[in-house]
């Protein structure tokens, strides 16, 4: 590996250590050889997500998600510029990874610029199917298995994981203007916006959350084969990641609205439980 290279997976390192996650991204229970590959995809997303996201890049959202694609499309040419595109260009090339995850991630954050609502559940499924479900193809796909059933699995896992981010950040999202409460199910049960925005979404809330956490549970148990069929310490992380996502599920589920006041979040006490759990094989 030449000079320029490793210190352009150290810069994707970087990126990973400098983020506060939920859940562990190629953390140290992945190999070191193997973690700085997933570091690269992490901050290829990591950057989209925040031109998405961030206010510095208000009026010009799309615009950075389109040059940053372009970016993509040269990297793939073989022309990378940068240390992000020179670290995922490096693992492209290694893993042959396809294209597709990291187009449909780009697709779902220039989603994320234009629609705020979502009127229907199968509407947030498909949301979850570009946004989240290719970050673990990709894993998947850095450690060998190619497998469809493993796959299939996989999207479970994720898109539950994903929905289970969305509950626990209903106030976040509100913030920025964003709701992922479908809204068939918010009038089925007499949710409104305006309550929700002023934080008193009254007592239909915590019935809608125990109905959308009963669907998101259906998720991770529709995933569970995977961790049957993961080995090694990709596999350890996989539990670790599912029952965490499990755990914050339970948590946002028993809050209800206190949610608004109190984002359910993981201790460091009951993360280290959980490693305990992954390792004596809880989950699988």
């Amino acid at each position: 590996m030449t000079p320029e290279l490793a210190a352009a997976f150290r810069h994707c390192t970087a990126v990973v250590t400098g983020h506060d996650e939920n859940f562990p991204v190629g953390s140290v229970l992945v190999s070191r050889r193997m973690r700085r590959y997933v570091h690269a995809v992490y901050a290829f997303a990591r950057a989209a997500d925040d031109f998405a996201d961030e206010p510095e890049h208000e009026g010009y959202r799309l615009d950075r998600l389109d040059a940053w694609e372009a970016r993509l499309d040269r990297c793939l040419a073989g022309r990378p510029e940068g240390p992000v595109f020179l670290a995922l260009g490096e693992t492209i090339r290694r893993f042959h990874l396809p294209d597709r995850p990291l187009r449909d991630l780009l697709d779902a954050f220039r989603q994320d610029c234009t629609v705020r609502r979502y009127a229907r559940w199968d509407e947030l499924l498909d949301y979850s199917r570009r946004s989240a479900d290719p970050v673990g193809r990709i894993v998947l796909h850095l450690f060998g298995y190619r497998d469809r059933e493993v796959h299939r699995a996989s999207d479970a896992v994720c898109t539950a994981l994903q929905l289970t981010n969305f509950w626990q950040d209903v106030a976040v999202d509100l913030r920025k203007d964003r709701i992922y409460l479908p809204e068939e199910d918010r009038r089925a049960f007499g949710v409104s916006e305006e309550g929700l925005f002023a934080g008193e979404p009254g007592p239909g809330y915590r019935p809608l959350i125990a109905a959308l956490a009963a669907r998101t549970r259906a998720l991770f148990e529709e995933g569970r084969p995977l961790l049957r069929a993961v080995r090694g310490r990709l596999g350890l992380e996989l539990r670790l990641v599912w029952l965490g996502g499990r755990r914050i599920l339970d948590r946002g589920e028993a809050a209800g609205p206190a949610v608004f006041t109190d984002r359910p979040t993981l201790s460091g006490g009951e993360r280290a439980a959980l490693v305990a759990r992954a390792l004596l094989g809880a989950g699988a």
